[in-house]
């Protein structure tokens, strides 16, 4: 892991963060200047291994997220941010990146339902699904047809990958 990845990396996440707040979609272009700059500069670090390194981390990110976009529960900008940031952190980098942005989305999706005091409606909701094994959809005013600003949890699942990258390299 090089800190001249991770400063462009952290530059594409946080303007996708803004951008997915307010209009919530990230726009194709950031993520194709972002697969590139990460493809030139793994190469340029690291030649072959930094090719081999950025496909393998896209690859991991892309199909990690695809099965929830299939289903749904994603957007189509948010499986393509983590495949960019797994571009930029290879293999095992995006592995954890996606783990940890799964974390981090389902603390802040349940943030979101306890501020909107709602969790006990959703978790009904599902209980009911669950119980019927049909869907249900949600009430106008449910926070369940709200979109959710996924980059912000994509953008902390990978700080805390990069966190634990450096320091087990460190020790």
């Amino acid at each position: 892991m090089n800190i001249l990845l991770i400063v462009p990396l952290f530059i594409l996440l946080g303007t996708a963060v803004c951008s997915d707040i307010r209009s919530h979609r990230i726009p194709n272009l950031y993520l194709l200047f972002g697969g590139v700059a990460a493809a030139v500069g793994q190469i340029w670090l690291s030649g072959v291994a930094g090719l081999i390194s950025w496909t393998g981390g896209l690859a991991v990110g892309l199909l990690c997220f695809l099965p929830l976009y299939s289903f749904g529960g994603m957007a189509a900008g948010d499986v393509k941010l983590i495949a960019v940031v797994g571009s930029y952190l290879g293999i095992s980098g995006a592995f954890w990146a996606v783990v940890f942005s799964l974390m981090a989305g389902t603390v802040l999706g349940l943030g979101i339902l306890l501020y909107k005091k709602q969790l006990f409606r959703s978790l009904q909701r599902y209980w009911a699904i669950a119980s019927l094994r049909a869907y249900i959809d949600p009430s106008v005013d449910d926070a369940a047809r709200q979109r959710f600003p996924y980059a912000i949890a994509i953008l902390f699942g990978s700080l805390i990958s990069v966190y634990f990258q450096f320091a087990s390299a460190g020790a």
